[in-house]
């Protein structure tokens, strides 16, 4: 069984405050995690942990981060706009983007942030857009499948990210050229992986990398930026992380390929947004309807706007019925939300305790990529976002959107008026 953060009794207080739907993240469990994540990588001295601002754009959530010494992984204009506001600059930001308008690179370059460029044409397009850094990181891609003991982990030969291994070496050796003197290698082969072994085979390919590359160009090597990919565990079975194991089998890896090299010593740069906050968030629906066709289908007063992970992967989000959390689920339902599209679902032929209308209904782990992905299809409104403090309180830490801000790029004229 999946435990919540918090008591029903406790959400269901919020929701006499609070209307549905909203999304509640947990003030303690988002320190805890950080803290877990920074001891884990101790033994590194250079150690950070970027946040990457698109699993879960709340400034209020990117000052616990900032409070906890975490820096943020932007990738775009707006994330940057963000991360200045609450006052990180310079390496504080990793700025990780595609296919990128030239503003924002030249914005990035202002912001004095670590650029962690994509491709390799994107050399003279930053050069004209910003200029070219000292300090400068480059993506791979090794292509291929990605694999662990033999197993498929991810297919990074279909991805449309980072560079070969014959552009990064180019890249290194014109760049080097054109002023940057100081380097980094990121790469993101695979997603929310639940195999521990996931961080220290990366780690191991980028080490090998790195002191390849230093060896054919001599060029100089600060940092390896794992970026993201640790999962969490969404299905009941699933097991969490252990990152004590993750971290030290990173530090074997490094002091077997990185120690009696000329590198001799690298900075361990993370970019994880589905660890650091994807288990500390739950989005709160209330039952409106029941349908008996077919099937049996509970309408929530959610819908894809809100959570659009399951409509658009598939993705299993757990479901708890509070005040039903000890009773059978011995009722099979499809959660659905009101959007006119089909797979507007949060749960499909799911074993529930017997639901009825007024229940309130708490979806699992969506602290990342959830409100974030939201949309307006239907002219659906997006909902507020509740934090859940270490003291017990709650803090609206964003309000629900209202009409007038749907209709709000129409005040150019009266057409509405």
């Amino acid at each position: 069984m999946k435990r919540l953060f918090t008591d029903g009794e406790k959400i269901k207080e919020i929701c006499k405050t609070y209307p549905t739907p909203f999304h509640l993240y947990d003030e303690k469990g988002i320190r805890e995690g950080v803290r877990r994540l920074k001891a884990a990588f101790s033994w590194n001295e250079d150690f950070q942990e970027y946040f990457a601002v698109k699993a879960c754009p709340n400034p209020f959530l990117l000052k616990i981060m900032q409070a906890e010494g975490c820096g943020v992984d932007c990738s775009s204009y707006t994330e940057l706009m963000i991360a200045e506001k609450l006052g990180f600059h310079g390496e504080d930001i990793m700025f990780s983007s595609n296919v990128t308008p030239a503003q924002d690179f030249q914005y990035a370059r202002k912001l004095e942030s670590i650029i962690n460029l994509d491709d390799f044409s994107h050399i003279d397009f930053l050069a004209q857009n910003g200029g070219i850094p000292e300090l400068i990181c480059l993506r791979y891609n090794p292509g291929g499948d990605f694999r662990i003991n033999g197993s498929i982990m991810g297919n990074p030969g279909d991805a449309k990210y980072g560079m070969t291994g014959a552009q990064i070496r180019e890249a290194v050796k014109k760049l080097s050229k054109m002023g940057a003197k100081r380097f980094g290698i990121h790469a993101f082969l695979a997603s929310n992986m639940l195999n521990p072994d996931y961080y220290p085979s990366l780690a191991a390919i980028l080490f090998e990398l790195i002191v390849t590359l230093h060896q054919e160009t001599g060029a100089t090597f600060e940092f390896v930026n794992l970026s993201g990919g640790i999962g969490i565990p969404y299905k009941p079975e699933d097991k969490p992380q252990d990152l004590e194991y993750i971290g030290a089998k990173v530090k074997e890896a490094y002091d077997r390929i990185i120690v009696p090299s000329p590198v001799k010593k690298l900075g361990i740069k993370t970019e994880l947004g589905r660890y650091m906050t994807g288990s500390h968030g739950i989005l709160v629906t209330k039952v409106i309807h029941e349908k008996k066709t077919c099937k049996d289908y509970i309408g929530v007063d959610a819908c894809a706007v809100d959570l659009m992970r399951p409509a658009m992967y598939g993705a299993y989000h757990h479901i708890t019925v509070l005040g039903k959390e000890e009773a059978p689920c011995n009722h099979t339902y499809d959660v659905t939300g009101g959007l006119c599209e089909n797979n507007d679902k949060f749960a499909i032929d799911r074993n529930l305790p017997e639901i009825e209308i007024g229940d309130i209904l708490a979806i699992h782990d969506t602290g990342a990529h959830g409100y974030a992905m939201g949309y307006n299809y239907n002219g659906k409104l997006k909902s507020a976002e509740l934090l859940l403090k270490e003291d017990g309180s709650v803090q609206m830490i964003r309000r629900a959107e209202t009409p007038k801000d749907y209709f709000a790029t129409f005040d150019f004229c009266d057409i509405l008026q």
